[in-house]
């Protein structure tokens, strides 16, 4: 019986694992743009929806990103005036067409090569996408944004001014942020450690989420917290704005001391809907 090919994640995984990568730099070189190439057109994701309704994580994808950093040279990276750049040769800056129908404003924007970012997303300067990010049609990235590694950002998305969506290479079996469709996200927020925003929520300004953050949901009167197996999430809706918890023990009620925490005050209505929606006309 005829052996069966390996698929890229196998070849990605065997490669990875190797303890001498110079022995199989071109095969594992070809693997790895292959993998940049799907993660260009949006075929392979790191994390993708679930019929369960929850994400899958690709431990390989994140494999094979890593061996990219490994497998590549330092070398210039390009020019802008009097100031030069360099990077690694296997991750080079994304180019665009026409016919991605994608604007990237001009103003110091870089997309990294390995990142998808689908028909009708804007880029306002400057901000930085990572490989193996994944961003939805008609998203929006307002300026100072920053998408990290391997983040999942779904369709509709708002990232406001410097809005920070953290990024997750290592460990690599670590979940990626997801941010799920027609969220908004204010100025100033943080998102990192694999934490899961809900369709539809809206976080404001200056919210801060972590897998430390509890999250006080004042309508349901439940507390969310991440857990061993799972990261933080937001319930899709879900009106998030920063808050304050008094410290109970030591000396916290002696020095009036408070600790911030976000606090999901409502769940999305017409009202809110109308307040924050997208002008039709920026696209």
């Amino acid at each position: 019986m005829a052996t069966q090919p390996l698929t890229l994640a196998q070849r990605l995984h065997l490669y990875y694992q190797a303890v001498n990568l110079d022995s199989v730099r071109p095969e594992a070189r070809a693997a790895f743009e292959q993998l940049r190439a799907g993660l260009n057109c949006g075929t392979i994701r790191a994390a993708e929806p679930a019929a369960s309704g929850n994400w899958r994580v690709n431990d390989w994808v994140k494999e094979g990103i890593l061996m990219g950093f490994r497998l590549g040279k330092v070398q210039s990276a390009g020019q802008a005036g009097p100031l030069e750049f360099f990077d690694k040769d296997s991750l080079p800056t994304r180019r665009w067409l026409p016919t991605d129908r994608v604007r990237i404003v001009p103003g110091g924007s870089s997309v990294r090569d390995g990142a998808y970012l689908a028909p009708g997303v804007i880029v306002m300067p400057p901000v930085f996408v990572n490989i193996g990010a994944w961003v939805g049609e008609d998203t929006m990235l307002d300026s100072h944004a920053l998408v990290g590694s391997c983040a999942q950002i779904g369709r509709r998305v708002h990232l406001s001014a410097a809005a920070q969506v953290g990024g997750v290479l290592e460990p690599v079996n670590a979940r990626p942020v997801v941010i799920e469709d027609d969220v908004l996200v204010g100025g100033n927020c943080g998102i990192y450690e694999g934490t899961r925003v809900g369709a539809g929520a809206v976080l404001g300004a200056g919210v801060i989420l972590t897998r430390s953050t509890p999250v006080y949901d004042l309508v349901r009167e439940t507390i969310y917290r991440a857990t061993a197996d799972s990261p933080l999430e937001i319930p899709e809706g879900a009106v998030v704005i920063p808050g304050a918890r008094s410290v109970v023990r030591g000396k916290g009620p002696e020095w009036g001391l408070s600790l911030a925490t976000p606090v999901i005050v409502k769940y999305r209505d017409e009202k809110t809907t109308q307040a924050i929606a997208l002008e039709d006309w920026l696209r």
